[in-house]
C-alpha cells in the first residue's frame, strides 16, 4: 500500500489509544448505514448515534467522513479472506466461494452497492477498494494455489491468476447486474462447471 493511502486510511489522531473493539462496532454501524441511506446522506452524527458512541470518540479516530469510509472498505473481508486449509485445491476453492458468497449478500456487499454510484466520483474511496478488498482476496487464492502446487494438484508454471478471477466473476457478475439469486448452489455449479474445469485443462 502506498504511503498516500496509508495516510488516507489511517490518520494521526493523537490522543487515548484506539480500541480496536470499538473500531469494529463503528465499522458495522457503517456498513447498515451506508446500506440505509448512501454515501451522500451519511453523516459523523448518524455514525455516533447508530455505534452507540459518542461523536468525540468518533472523530478522535477519523477528522472527515471520507476517512471513515475509506478505513471500514480497507479492513473489508479482512477477517473472512483466510485460507481455508482444507488441504485440497477444490475443498479450498469451494470454501473460498462461499465465503464471498456470504460477503457479497451480507452488510459488506449491501454497502458496496450503495456506494458504485460513488466511487468513481471519489479516487479515495477506489483506491480503498483496490488495496483492501482485492488484495485481500488475490493474496489468499495465491497462498491457496501455491500449496496446490505444492501437494502436486497443478503444475509448477501454470499461473492461477486468470483461474482467480473466472472463479468470482460469475458471482460478482450475478450479484451486480442480474438480480438472479447468487447462493450455494450457485458457487458450487461455478465451481464444478467452470472453475474444475479450467484447471483440470490448465493442468493437462
Amino acid at each position: 500500500m502506498s504511503a498516500a493511502l496509508s495516510s488516507d486510511v489511517r490518520p494521526s489522531r493523537g490522543g487515548r489509544p484506539r480500541d480496536p473493539s470499538r473500531d469494529g462496532v463503528i465499522r458495522s454501524a457503517i456498513l447498515r448505514l451506508l446500506a440505509d441511506v448512501g454515501y451522500g446522506a451519511l453523516t459523523m452524527d448518524a455514525v455516533a448515534s447508530e455505534a452507540g458512541v459518542g461523536k468525540a470518540t468518533i472523530y478522535r479516530r477519523w477528522r472527515t467522513k471520507q476517512d471513515l469510509v475509506v478505513d471500514t472498505i480497507s479492513e473489508l473481508n479482512r477477517a473472512q479472506a483466510q485460507p481455508p486449509g482444507t488441504g485440497s485445491l477444490e475443498g479450498d476453492l469451494r470454501a473460498m466461494l462461499r465465503s464471498l458468497l456470504d460477503i457479497v449478500t451480507g452488510p459488506a456487499g449491501a454497502a458496496t452497492l450503495s456506494l458504485l454510484s460513488t466511487v468513481p466520483h471519489e479516487p479515495a474511496l477506489a483506491a480503498a477498494f483496490r488495496h483492501g478488498p482485492l488484495v485481500e482476496w488475490r493474496n489468499v487464492f495465491e497462498q491457496v494455489w501455491q500449496e496446490a502446487q505444492a501437494r502436486g494438484e497443478v503444475p509448477e508454471g501454470v499461473s492461477g491468476a486468470l483461474i482467480g478471477e473466472a472463479a468470482s466473476a460469475p458471482l460478482v457478475q450475478r450479484w451486480l447486474l442480474t438480480g438472479e439469486p447468487v447462493d450455494q448452489a450457485y458457487a458450487d455449479e461455478v465451481l464444478d462447471s467452470v472453475v474444475l474445469p479450467l484447471i483440470r485443462n490448465a493442468a493437462a
